[in-house]
């Protein structure tokens, strides 16, 4: 139950992420690319803007697969498929501390994000997805 909850919840999200990233990506809800200042200045930019709006949608495209695949494991999916696969959205999510966080960090310290310190709330969210998923896959082990 916890594991379907926890899933549910996962889809849900990145359905408003990809929703958003598709069709307002100026938004600074969810993972809308307002919150970057730059964002305003190279997304209509002749030699970058189509670049930047690709490397977007490219994102929401990745995000649809994550979609996908859980909603095949959330109706589909065996007990122990669900427990594993919470095993491997925690390690997956925590990819985001490798290579994301140290360069979001970064851009928010130096004032390119708004509203500022937003890199403090990413990492919190993060982390509550790792600790909800981490939770589920030692629950569905018992």
């Amino acid at each position: 139950m916890l594991l379907d909850v926890c899933i549910s919840i996962f889809i849900i999200m990145e359905i408003a992420n990809v929703t958003t990233l598709y069709f307002n990506p100026d938004t600074k809800l969810f993972n809308g690319m307002g919150a970057f200042k730059i964002w305003d200045k190279i997304k209509d930019d002749e030699q970058y803007g189509d670049f930047a709006r690709y490397l977007v949608n490219w994102v929401a495209g990745t995000k649809l697969i994550f979609i996908a695949l859980l909603t095949v494991i959330l109706f589909f999916g065996s007990h122990q498929v669900k427990v594993i696969s919470s095993g491997a959205m925690v390690l997956s999510i925590a990819s985001f501390f490798w290579r994301l966080f140290p360069i979001i960090r970064r851009i928010d310290l130096e004032g390119m994000i708004d509203p500022q310190n937003y890199h403090k709330t990413l990492a919190i969210m993060i982390v509550s997805f790792m600790g909800m998923f981490l939770a589920a896959l030692i629950l569905g082990i018992m």
